[in-house]
């Protein structure tokens, strides 16, 4: 299962990870054995990836792009107000 593995660092909101905990629970709970986050991580990515539901994927993920590009303008728009102030 594990033959070719690569090491991937995931920033996660904190919901998200709320949500895969008690899922974590719930998996030990049915299936009456130890079951680490890592799994139930791992497990969500692969189901996900085989689901052929592609449109609610790249609405997701064009939320994040819409977050990322605002918190990136507010950022800039900071240093630029910093700029602007310090001459």
């Amino acid at each position: 299962m594990f033959e070719a593995k690569a090491k991937v660092l995931l920033i996660l909101p904190r919901e998200v990870m709320d949500r895969a905990r008690v899922f974590t629970g719930e998996a030990i709970t049915r299936l009456k054995g130890p079951v680490s986050l890592q799994m139930v991580l791992r497990a969500f990515i692969d189901e996900g990836l085989k689901r052929g539901n592609q449109r609610a994927i790249l609405a997701n993920i064009q939320g994040q792009v819409r977050a990322v590009r605002e918190l990136r303008s507010r950022v800039h728009a900071r240093a630029r107000a910093r700029r602007h102030n310090g001459k």
